[in-house]
């Protein structure tokens, strides 16, 4: 082989070491964006409590659940070292990459169930959204009761007045 020739083999040689060395991942740093490194699955409760908490927040909801539900969860809430049930009322599938939610509310006496409904849909979408990155396909919402003025709360207060 000539000088020539040899200087280009070479190069070749090199320039193809160069292109294997970018493919390949520096020891120790694994490859491609962290992000891809993995799976992540999200339980159906975890999306239940974000989606109870949220639809909670608003102004109308009195309650989460029908009737029977409610009256369970009054008891195991009065019971010490029960916890209250923050996906009571709530039923989520969650896919890899979509959710849709099923709830039940009791709604107060005198307030737009349109409007309300349409509040919670809107903050249970954007919450789960925001602290699951899933995409919420579907919010159904059942008003399984409206709370009067001068019924007996079924949710138990606290001891203290």
């Amino acid at each position: 082989m000539t000088d020539t020739g040899q200087r280009k083999a070479s190069q070749t040689l090199e320039k193809d070491s160069q292109d294997e060395s970018a493919a390949r991942p520096a020891p120790g740093r694994g490859g491609g964006d962290p992000g891809s490194r993995g799976r992540t699955t999200i339980a159906d409760g975890v999306v239940e409590k974000i989606a109870g908490l949220a639809a909670r927040d608003v102004d109308g909801v009195h309650a989460m659940g029908g009737g029977l539900a409610r009256t369970f969860g009054a008891v195991r809430d009065r019971v010490p070292g029960g916890s209250k049930s923050v996906s009571r009322g709530v039923k989520a599938e969650v896919g890899e990459v979509q959710t849709a939610l099923d709830l039940e509310i009791v709604v107060e006496y005198g307030v737009s169930i349109a409007d309300v409904t349409q509040d919670v849909r809107e903050n249970v979408i954007t919450a789960v959204e925001r602290m699951t990155g899933l995409e919420v396909v579907e919010v159904n919402i059942a008003v399984s009761d409206v709370k009067l003025p001068d019924e007996e709360d079924d949710e138990p207060q606290g001891r203290l007045q």
